[in-house]
């Protein structure tokens, strides 16, 4: 541990700057989503359906803009104004959540909240992997990551604690604006990195072949894996169907996100050291467990707890190294473009993910729906370990 701490000592300012960004920016977006499902199906009367198409299109927009975003990042050699645009349209287009009278406008403001995400988040990821050498990089993602994940805990137990004074979703909902504004101006204090660390980039092109073979596997594996990882709102969606209060709701994804921010940082450490594969493996592994017994149901309130706090522990263990591997195989001044693809294949398969999800749940069975997330993970799992080599191992 006191190793631990003496290296997240000798980070760059600009990792902690955006740790402290990411950190209040997800505590204002964990104000809403958690009870986005309540207030779609509850207050708008929608169901699982036009939860995934929200969900998915979202996501598939922003999966766009991070590939452009990246990709003029790395040609125009700035990233900061990215970040700044992008933290301030979704910080605004959030907050308009609260004004909803149809599911259509919470469409239209999710995708806006995700466009501010697609500008951002190439720029930023690049922005981190350049301002720190091969040997932190698991260590810088993994405290991006977990102040991330802290930022999620915090948002809900403000959402039930304002719940709990009485106040209505969408008075919740508004609160969210003031984490928002912090946000934005500490992104005005970001520095650029070092002009000399970044090499020339080749000219774009959609076949990918200015990249090496493992990165192009890698996102393949990723891409599978993501196909049978829907919305994390359908979590949310279950677990209040096997009997979870709503005002236990928030509560419990705070538990999840302080596990994730609690082991991010040294699981992510360990992969500095021993190896990024491996534990991104363990993580998926755990996925497709926790997917099975949420599908099978008959649980008891206690077990859907235990259960949360597995899935903060897969999220610990993949979130900050599935990105520091992305570093591990291409070059610095190619980051912000290869974190677009990565980001862009993440997001774009949500959109199917999700629609397929859902679709499963009311045609076939929720077991089927949670069942076929969880043989995803399983062969992305097997591919990972056996398809794709980490040239770092």
């Amino acid at each position: 541990m006191a190793s631990l701490i003496a290296s997240l000592k000798l980070l760059p300012r600009s990792v902690w700057l955006l740790g402290f960004i990411s950190l209040m920016n997800d505590a204002a977006s964990e104000m809403i989503y958690p009870l986005l499902p309540l207030f779609v199906a509850g207050t708008l009367g929608a169901g699982p359906r036009v939860l995934g198409l929200i969900e998915g299109l979202a996501e598939a927009v922003s999966s766009l803009l991070k590939l452009a975003s990246g990709i003029w990042a790395d040609r125009t050699r700035r990233a900061k104004p990215f970040v700044v645009a992008g933290y301030g349209v979704a910080g605004l287009a959030r907050t308009l959540i609260a004004a909803a009278t149809g599911w259509w406008f919470v469409l239209l403001c999710r995708v806006a909240d995700r466009v501010g995400k697609g500008l951002r988040s190439s720029p930023r990821d690049a922005m981190l992997g350049r301002s720190v050498d091969a040997k932190q990089r698991g260590l810088a993602f993994g405290f991006h990551r977990a102040m991330d994940n802290a930022g999620a805990v915090l948002g809900p137990l403000v959402a039930a604690a304002l719940l709990g004074m009485g106040m209505e979703l969408r008075t919740v909902f508004w609160c969210a604006a003031i984490p928002a504004v912090i946000v934005f101006i500490a992104t005005l204090q970001l520095r650029e990195p070092e002009a000399e660390a970044m090499l020339e980039v080749p000219r774009f092109n959609w076949h990918l072949r200015d990249f090496p073979p493992q990165f192009r596997r890698y996102l393949l594996v990723l891409g599978l894996f993501m196909l049978g990882n829907s919305s994390n709102l359908f979590l949310l969606m279950r677990v209040r169907e096997l009997g979870l209060p709503q005002a236990q709701i928030p509560l419990l994804w705070a538990v999840m996100s302080g596990v994730a921010a609690i082991f991010l940082t040294p699981f992510s450490a360990l992969s500095d050291r021993f190896g990024r594969r491996q534990l991104i493996v363990s993580g998926w592994i755990a996925y497709a467990a926790i997917y099975l017994v949420l599908g099978w149901g008959g649980l008891k309130p206690w077990s859907v707890w235990v259960l949360f706090i597995a899935y903060g522990l897969f999220i610990a263990a993949t979130e900050g190294a599935e990105k520091a591997l992305v570093a591990d195989f291409v070059p610095r001044g190619q980051l912000g473009t290869a974190f677009g693809w990565y980001h862009l294949t993440l997001g774009i398969t949500l959109l199917p993910a999700s629609l397929l999800f859902g679709s499963l749940w009311e045609s076939v069975s929720v077991f089927t729906a949670f069942a076929f997330g969880a043989a995803c993970a399983l062969l992305a799992a097997g591919l990972l370990l056996f398809w794709v080599r980490d040239h770092t191992e």
